[in-house]
């Protein structure tokens, strides 16, 4: 039997006891291409740092510059800046000019609901689970 490390580098599938042929069709059908879930691991990957949380909360509750941002975060500027720019690569938050100053807001209400799903999620307790529709 392979074990799951020796069959993804050799382009194996795994030996199982039992395979569920049915099932396995049946949500492969349903399953996004790979692309889609490699933009998708792009964009979560995005919410896997404690900083550009702090951003992205800052900035569901307000536009604001980095100057700001940097105070709000006490961070320096470069750093804060630097996550900036990957979350406007990804069109996760957007910019606006007034004069020398650029102010930053959530690109949609779909960031803020990513935001309040993953904290309902954190803060319901254990054991419990929704089933998906």
């Amino acid at each position: 039997m392979l074990s799951a490390k020796t069959a993804q580098s050799t382009g194996e599938l795994p030996s199982c006891n039992v395979l569920h042929a049915v099932t396995v069709r049946k949500v492969s059908l349903k399953m996004p291409p790979e692309a889609i879930l490699e933009g998708l691991a792009g964009f979560f990957k995005l919410f896997s740092d404690k900083t550009r949380l702090g951003i992205l909360w800052a900035l569901s509750l307000s536009e604001m510059c980095v100057c700001d941002l940097s105070m709000l975060l006490k961070m320096k500027q470069p750093a804060i800046s630097q996550h900036l720019k990957s979350l406007r690569q990804m069109r996760i938050v957007r910019t606006r000019r007034e004069g020398k100053v650029i102010f930053y807001a959530l690109d949609d209400d779909h960031i803020r609901a990513v935001l309040n799903t993953g904290l309902q999620h954190i803060d319901e307790p254990e054991g419990t689970i929704e089933v998906l529709s």
